[in-house]
Order: structure tokens, then C-alpha cells, then sequence
């Protein structure tokens, strides 16, 4: 018997046993879940025993029996009748033990039945091994003994001894008939009336969820299923593609072997048979015939017999012209269907003429010329068919498919699109004869065109063609397509696709398209420049395109363009302003010379691996987390910002400057590897770097030519790693590092560390005045000192600097002479810059000519608001700064190049101004403005005692 084909009523007499087999099909899928979902919807009585328990009790599980691990007994009780475990005592008087009269009720099922008490039980023997599909061995389960299966005949006994008399009775003795079937159909269809939600309502059949095949495989259960199976509501579709459909699947009436028929039947049996089930089933809206034997016969039969046929579909056949003609006969017919036929004898016009008919596809069809005329079509398929000619009488069509219509010519295709002025969607990819005036006069005729595929079309160019409508474009392989083509493909200002993969001749694609979401630029071999905008890109895919240089994406509301990847050894400039919702950026370009990701904001993680890059900031990325970097040309990295970097894998050989100012996750490990991988660096900025400790200081030996480190707001307590690692330094800066003592700098005063350093900064510490008194004295090498907002410095009286000089001629080689007027050759403090502003504790200044001080050239005092008296004598001293000192009332000057004073804000009077300018023959600038004590009127005075003045600040009124 082929599977799948209803079986006749002997047959499925004869195979009671292969029915019992296909109705426990169904019930081996339900799990515990589900017959407890039966129970408390009420489709079957409550279990004995534990209620939602996923296996057998204890009994159950000593007995052994269970094959598999996880065993359910379910109790399937259907009748009001007692089981077979309430059959104890006085009370199995009350059971019903007649076994002529009434068949036993089935009470129980397991997931896994015992066939050789199933085949007892049945009074016959059962191979499980007949049925094909079947390869798990069922156990019926008797719940008499607690789910106990050892002994499934016990309580049989028991009944026939209180009923009969005798003590032993086997089932072959009282040959007992089991006929499952209604209960086995009740059960099932309230099974699945229960779990699928469309079946609730009780009056729709379980079978309507059923194929084909398993409505045959419900057949061979019994006759009343088989019944079930045969009702024409569930064969509204009839389905016989690719099947040689056989006498003994239809008849009913005649006998059957069961036997599978070997050879193919005839045209004529074919046709009989066919048009017996049309009959049998008169009201089907849907067949399906494609690849059977004879298709114009049985379609002929199908549309003379089924008046309320709806969807045809066909093929792998000839198909003659009659079919069409009477196609019409077919009025509630609203699709077509053709595959991989012949129509007609395929070298005459073809006429497809229907008023109601919505949907038709010819495809892959044989014809010399087709004409449609249908008032209803709104989708038509002519894909790879080979009519030369179609005329199209389709007013409402919307999409229109005539891909690979190789014989259709420019004129014909054009005519054809032109005649459908609602026209939405056309594919005409690989119709190699189109041309850009066909395209012009469908853009003109077709105003609502949304969807445009033109791929594998080497004439069109888009030369004056607009699609203002056009949401989505594809021009895959258009060897015409150049970068001129974007000023038409930019008049598509609603386009929400473009693909342009093997363009050969694009070389640049400039577009501003508010609405694209995604552009495809695959294998374009002489494609260099890509310069988009949009407000709404999701997807870009650029890839191999050999020549590629240069990328600027801008786009203000990428919310879901999260990962970027680019892959390109010819990409040399790209850029990413404006992705926002970007975290993840991996780029492998060895030659890319530019990146721009200017409001990259949420970029979390980036590699750059490998690049050509040369200099790279990634501060605007300030919640980058992970950082892996491969650059070998490199030599600018700023990292300024990322304060949650916390693994960061720099490979550059040349970088120079490093500045990882707040980087505040930056430990001393990646800071190891860093200065392992990267010898050249001159810079490295650790500002607010407070988790880089002496392990990472001590990395700075592999720095051999670092001249630059800040250490500023850090927690350092120990600078020895530094005075040790980085013998080269020339600049310093311990801004704010309040943890450092005068005994951590001692090394550099007392020992002569660090001989190259020239700028030292120590703004904002907690060094006490003689550390910074000796500072000064003992390391005459620095040329830039800054002690900004140092609130334990008071005076700063360098009268003493000359003597402590001549008790230190070993460690700096200096001269032992006392001598007031020093050469210029001997030995003197380099100090340039001197800061001093903030210091609030200060009130004198003294710096006399023999503290040699002859390099000293800006000095500021700004803001020392207790600041009284100044009194400095300094040959080079050009820039002096004391605007906000408050309490200044003495100004002492003996500095014949002083060319700029500031006095704002000073409580000065004019007399001293005007003493103390008058040694400064070079001063140009004078500010006095916002000093009380000094007013407009008296700038005469000034100028008058310093001829070269060129320049007066001074308040346009008196305070």
C-alpha cells in the first residue's frame, strides 16, 4: 500500500493492528504538561495517584520496565466507570465485568507501552516492526498496582473470579475485544482541540490541521476516522505535484490489495481517476497539478469541474490552447500559476483573457507571443519565459515581473510597462536590450513606480531619467552606470535602497538621500571615493573594491548602526561624524591615512589592526572600554577622556606622543605593554591616571628616549621609579600630586638625579618652603619652574642662593667665588620661567644680583593677594606679572630689559610706579588699570619718567 493513500474499508479491517499504531503516533507527543492542561480544562477525569507528577511512583520505578528516563503514567479514564484500581474488596461487585455485553474502557496510557502485554490484551499477536514510520516499542500500563505494569492481567482475574466463579481466566479465554476507537477519537481531538488555540470551539474537526499524508495516515486507523478524514472540508486544497496518482488512492468502492501499483497508469486511467476525485470533491478552491503526468488533461477536468476553484497551479508540461479559452469558464478563479511549460505549440499567440483573475505567473514558459487582458491582475510574472511579444490590456497592475526575457525587445518592453499606470514594482534585470528612453517614458507613464531592479542591463546610464518615487533601486552589473549617473539616482530624494554591486565603470558616489536605510557597493574594481549622507542608514556594505580611498558617511540618526566593519587595502580616508549609535568599530585597512569619528560618543570597543594611520584621537570616544591598536606608522596617539579604558593593546612601533590624560581605568599592566611595544615614545601624558602605579614606572626604562612625562593628579608617593627609569627627561609635571613629600624630591637636590630635566612643575602640591628654597638653589640646571597655588611657600628670598651655590661645587661644578659682579661664563642658575601665581602666602620677593638670576626672564606673581613688597634686581628679566597682588605697596625695579609690567588691580600708588619704571629703559608696556590709588590723569607722569613706555593700561575714570 503506497503511504500516504487512503486505504479501503477490508483493508482497514485487516490492519486493526497498524490503526492502534498510527493512534498512539499522537499520544506519544504529549508531555505531562499537556494531559494536565487536559485534565483541568475537563476533557478527561483527574489521574489517580500524583496529580502533575513527571514520573511513575516508586513501583513504577523498581519494576524496571521503563526504557527510556522519564516515564509518565497518565490516566485516561473516558467513562464514569471506576478503574481498575478502584476494583478491591466488596466494590468490585459494582464493576461492570460483562465482557460480552460491553468492551473494557481503556484507563491508562504511558509514553512508553509494553507490546507483549498490549498484543495479550488484544487476544492476537502485533509486530511493532510492520509499521515504517514507528521505531519506539509502546507499553499499555495498567494503574491497578499503583502504575505497576508487572502484572497487567491481574485485575482481569480478580473481575472474572467474583463474576464467574473460577479462579483463573486468561484473556484469550474470555476473548475480549478491544475497540479503542471512539474513545482514541475523542481523545485525540480534544487533545488538540486544547493545545491548538484555533480549535477551541469544539465543532472544528482536529483533522482540518492535517496534510495530505497524515489525513492518509488517519485513514488507516479505523473506519470512523477514516470517514473523518474523507469530509471535503479538509480537501479544499488538492495537492498532486509530482505524484502518479493511483487507482486505489480514489475508488471506493472497488477491492484493494494494498499492494503499491509499480508502473506509471495511462492518460486515460489518469484522466478517470482524476476527474473522479473533482467529482467526489466539487467544491476544492485550490489544485496543485504541477508536475503530474498529462497536465493539460487534468487541468482541462479541473476547470470543468471545479466551479469554485480559486488558485490553478501547473507545469513541467504542455499546456494547449484550449486550457485558455476555457479559462474564462473558471469565473472565481484569482490565480495562475505556470511553471516550466509549453503553451499552446509554443510558436503561436497565446490569449489569457479573465475578468476576475488577480495573480498570474508564466514562468519559465515557452511562447512566441502572449497577450493578457485581465481588469483585476495586479501581479504578473513572465519571468524567464521566451515570448518575443506581450501586449498587456492590465489597468490596476502593480507589479510586473520580466526578468530574464531575453527575446523581448526594447520596444516591447517598453509598451508593455508604459500600458500599466499603476504600476509599482518592476523587475526587468537581464533584459539586456533595455535603454534609457524606455526608462524615461516609464518614469513619465508610471508615476507610482516604487521598485526598480534594472540589474545585468549594459545600456542604461539613467541619463535624464527622474524617479522621484522610486523607495528602492537595484543596478547590479550595469556597465553603464558611472558617477554620473548620481545626479539622477540623487533626484530619487525618497529612495530607501540602492545597490550598485559590479558597476565596473563607477568610480565615486556622491549622495545627500534623507531616506536611505541601505546602499550595496560590492566588487566595484575602479570605485575610489564613496561621500554619503542620510539621516536614517542602517546598512552599508563596501567591499572588495581594490581601489577604494577615501569614506565619508555622515549621518545625524544612525539608531541602529551599531557595528562597523571595514575591510580594504586600498581605503586611505575614512569617515564615521555623526554615527552615534556606534560601539563597535573594527577596521582593517593597512592604508588608511585618515579616520574621523567626530560624535562617536558611545563607541565602546575599536580595533585598529592593521592601519596606516599616523596620527589617531579617540578622546571624543569617552566610553571606550577596549582598544587594540596595530599601526606601524603611527606616531600620534591621544586617548585624552577615555576615563573607562581599561584594556588597551597598543602595537606601534614609531608612536612618539602618548596622551592618556583621565584615563583613570588605565593600570599598570596595559601601561607595561604599552611602553614594551612602543620604544620611540618621547610624550607620555598620565594625568588623572590614579591606578598607574611603581610597576608601571618602572615599564619606563624601554623608554629610552622619553623626555616628556605628567604625572599630575595622581596618588604617587614615591618618584624613585621615575628619577630611576627615565634618565633622558627634560619635562616634569607633578601638578596637584599632594601626596608627594619634600623627602620624595630630595634625589633631585641632593643627588643630582635627573640632570637633563629643564621643566619642573609643582603647581598645586604640598612642598614645604625650604624643600622649595632648595629646590631652587641646588638645581640650577632648570630653566622652567612652576609653583603655582603652593600654599606652603611664604617669601621667596633668594639672598641666600649665592652661598649654598659655593657649598655645592662637586655636584654641579660650580665656582667657590663670592664675588657680587659674576661673568657670564661662570657658573649660574638657568632659570627661565619662574610661576609663582596663587600663592597666597606670600608677601616678599627678593631676588637679588647675587643670586644669580641671569637667565630669568618672566616672572609671575599674579594673584598673591597678600603680596607687599617686590624688590628684584635682574639684568634679562623681560616679563613681569603682578596683576591682582592686592596688598603690593613696595615696587623695587632693577631690570634694564623689562619690556611688559602688569600692575591691575594693585594697591600701588603712583609715586613708587613712577620710581620703580624709571630703571627700566626698555619698558614698552605698562598696565595700571583698576589700581586706586593711581588715576588717568597722571599718565603724563608716567611717560615722563620712562621715555620708551608705548603703551598705558589705565581705567577711563577714576575708582
Amino acid at each position: 500500500m503506497r503511504e500516504g493513500s487512503l486505504g479501503s474499508e477490508s483493508e482497514t479491517s485487516d490492519k486493526g493492528d497498524e490503526g492502534f499504531d498510527y493512534a498512539f503516533l499522537f499520544l506519544e507527543q504529549l508531555d505531562e504538561a499537556k494531559w494536565a492542561m487536559l485534565e483541568s480544562e475537563g476533557f478527561i477525569p483527574p489521574r489517580s495517584g500524583a496529580v502533575g507528577s513527571s514520573s511513575v511512583d516508586g513501583a513504577a520505578s523498581s519494576s524496571g520496565q521503563g526504557a527510556r528516563g522519564r516515564e509518565v503514567n497518565l490516566n485516561l479514564g473516558l467513562g464514569e466507570e471506576p478503574s481498575s484500581s478502584a476494583v478491591v474488596g466488596d466494590d468490585v461487585e459494582s464493576c461492570n465485568c460483562d465482557s460480552q455485553s460491553k468492551r473494557p474502557k481503556v484507563h491508562s496510557f504511558s509514553l512508553d507501552w509494553d507490546w507483549n502485554s498490549a498484543c495479550d490484551m488484544l487476544g492476537k499477536d502485533y509486530n511493532p516492526n510492520k509499521s515504517s514510520f514507528r521505531n519506539e516499542n509502546y507499553r499499555i500500563s495498567s494503574i491497578s498496582n499503583g502504575g505497576n505494569n508487572d502484572n497487567l492481567l491481574d485485575s482481569t482475574n480478580r473481575i472474572d473470579e467474583i463474576g464467574e466463579g473460577s479462579n483463573t481466566l486468561t484473556m484469550e479465554d474470555s476473548e475480549i475485544r478491544m475497540d479503542l476507537t471512539d474513545d482514541l477519537l475523542h481523545m485525540v481531538s480534544s487533545v488538540l482541540a486544547l493545545l491548538i488555540p484555533m480549535l477551541l470551539a469544539p465543532c472544528l474537526c482536529v483533522f482540518s490541521f492535517l496534510d495530505h499524508i497524515n489525513l492518509c495516515r488517519a485513514a488507516k486507523v479505523c473506519r470512523q476516522w477514516r470517514t473523518a478524514s474523507s469530509h471535503e472540508d479538509f480537501w479544499k486544497f488538492l495537492n498532486f505535484e509530482n505524484w502518479n496518482v493511483s487507482l486505489e488512492q480514489w475508488h471506493d468502492n472497488g477491492a484493494s490489495s494494498g499492494a503499491e501499483l509499480d508502473a506509471a497508469p495511462s492518460e486515460a486511467e489518469l484522466n478517470d481517476r482524476f476527474e473522479d476525485m473533482c467529482c467526489r470533491y466539487p467544491n476544492a478552491i485550490e489544485v496543485n497539478i504541477n508536475g503530474a503526468p498529462a497536465i493539460h488533461l487534468l487541468v482541462m477536468k479541473a476547470t470543468s469541474s471545479l466551479r469554485n476553484l480559486e488558485v490553478l497551479t501547473m507545469g513541467k508540461g504542455q499546456v494547449g490552447e484550449s486550457f485558455f479559452t476555457a479559462l474564462t469558464d473558471c469565473q472565481k478563479l484569482k490565480s495562475l500559476i505556470v511553471n516550466d511549460a509549453t503553451l499552446g505549440n509554443g510558436i503561436q499567440e497565446i490569449l489569457v483573457y479573465h475578468d476576475r483573475l488577480r495573480l498570474l505567473h508564466i514562468v519559465k514558459c515557452r511562447v512566441l507571443r502572449i497577450s493578457i487582458r485581465c481588469p483585476q491582475l495586479q501581479t504578473l510574472s513572465l519571468k524567464r519565459s521566451s515570448m518575443a511579444h506581450a501586449v498587456l490590456n492590465c489597468p490596476l497592475l502593480q507589479d510586473l515581473d520580466i526578468a530574464s526575457c531575453h527575446k523581448l525587445s526594447d520596444a516591447a518592453i517598453r509598451s508593455a510597462a508604459i500600458s500599466c499606470q499603476l504600476l509599482e514594482s518592476l523587475d526587468m534585470s537581464n533584459c539586456s536590450c533595455v535603454s534609457d528612453e524606455t526608462l524615461r517614458e516609464i518614469a513619465n507613464s508610471c508615476g507610482n513606480l516604487h521598485n526598480l531592479n534594472a540589474s545585468y542591463c549594459p545600456n542604461i546610464s539613467l541619463e535624464s531619467v527622474r524617479l522621484p518615487m522610486l523607495t528602492v533601486l537595484k543596478l547590479h552589473s550595469c556597465e553603464g552606470i558611472t558617477s554620473a549617473s548620481m545626479v539622477a539616482i540623487s533626484h530619487s530624494y525618497m529612495l530607501e535602497v540602492l545597490e550598485l554591486d559590479n558597476c565596473s565603470l563607477l568610480t565615486s558616489v556622491l549622495l545627500d538621500l534623507p531616506c536611505l536605510q541601505n546602499i550595496r557597493l560590492v566588487h566595484c574594481r575602479k570605485f575610489v571615493e564613496l561621500n554619503l549622507q542620510s539621516t536614517t542608514l542602517s546598512s552599508i556594505k563596501v567591499s572588495n573594491c581594490p581601489l577604494l580611498q577615501r569614506i565619508n558617511i555622515t549621518a545625524k540618526s544612525l539608531r541602529s548602526l551599531t557595528t562597523v566593519g571595514f575591510c580594504s587595502t586600498s581605503l586611505v580616508n575614512l569617515s564615521l561624524a555623526g554615527c552615534r549609535a556606534i560601539t563597535c568599530l573594527e577596521i582593517n585597512c593597512p592604508y588608511l591615512e585618515q579616520v574621523s569619528l567626530d560624535g562617536c560618543d558611545h563607541l565602546e570597543r575599536a580595533t585598529f589592526c592593521p592601519v596606516g594611520l599616523r596620527s589617531l584621537n579617540l578622546g571624543i570616544c569617552p566610553k571606550l572600554s577596549a582598544l587594540h591598536i596595530e599601526a606601524p606608522h603611527l606616531a600620534l596617539l591621544e586617548l585624552k577622556g577615555c576615563g573607562v579604558l581599561s584594556e588597551a593593546a597598543i602595537n606601534c612601533p614609531l608612536l612618539t606622543s602618548l596622551d592618556a590624560s583621565f584615563c583613570s581605568q588605565l593600570k599598570d599592566e596595559c601601561l607595561s605593554a604599552t611602553t614594551a611595544s612602543c620604544p620611540r615614545i618621547e610624550s607620555l601624558i598620565l594625568m588623572s591616571c590614579p591606578a598607574v602605579g611603581s610597576v608601571g614606572l618602572l615599564s619606563l626604562h624601554w623608554l629610552p628616549q622619553l623626555t616628556l612625562l605628567d604625572l599630575s593628579y595622581t596618588f604617587l608617593m614615591n618618584l624613585q621609579p621615575v628619577f630611576e627609569s627615565c634618565l633622558q627627561l627634560k619635562v616634569l609635571k607633578l601638578q596637584a600630586c599632594k601626596y608627594l613629600s619634600g623627602s620624595s624630591l630630595e634625589p633631585l637636590y641632593k643627588e643630582g638625579a635627573l640632570p637633563s630635566l629643564r621643566d619642573l612643575d609643582l603647581s598645586y602640591g604640598t612642598l614645604c618652603q625650604s624643600a622649595i628654597e632648595e629646590l631652587l638653589a641646588c638645581c640650577t640646571h632648570l630653566t622652567h619652574v612652576s609653583l603655582n597655588g603652593c600654599v606652603n611657600m611664604h617669601d621667596l628670598n633668594w639672598g641666600f642662593i649665592g652661598d649654598q651655590l659655593s657649598e655645592l661645587p662637586n655636584v654641579y661644578g660650580l665656582s667657590s667665588s663670592s664675588e657680587v659682579d659674576l661673568p657670564i661664563a661662570q657658573p649660574n642658575l638657568l632659570l627661565q620661567n619662574l610661576n609663582c601665581v596663587g600663592c597666597q602666602n606670600i608677601k616678599k620677593v627678593y631676588i637679588p644680583l647675587m643670586a644669580q638670576c641671569l637667565h630669568l626672564s618672566s616672572l609671575n606673581l599674579s594673584l598673591s593677594a597678600n603680596l607687599k613688597e617686590v624688590d628684584i634686581v635682574c639684568l634679562n628679566l623681560c616679563f613681569l606679572n603682578m596683576s591682582n597682588c592686592c596688598s603690593l605697596e613696595i615696587l623695587k625695579l632693577e631690570c634694564p630689559r623689562l619690556s611688559s609690567l602688569f600692575l591691575q588691580s594693585c594697591n600701588i600708588d603712583e609715586e613708587a610706579v613712577e620710581v620703580a619704571i624709571s630703571e627700566c629703559n626698555m619698558l614698552e608696556t605698562l598696565d595700571v588699570r583698576f589700581c586706586p590709588k593711581i588715576f588717568p590723569l597722571s599718565m603724563g607722569r608716567l611717560r615722563a619718567a620712562c621715555s620708551s613706555l608705548k603703551r598705558i593700561y589705565s581705567s577711563l575714570s577714576p575708582t
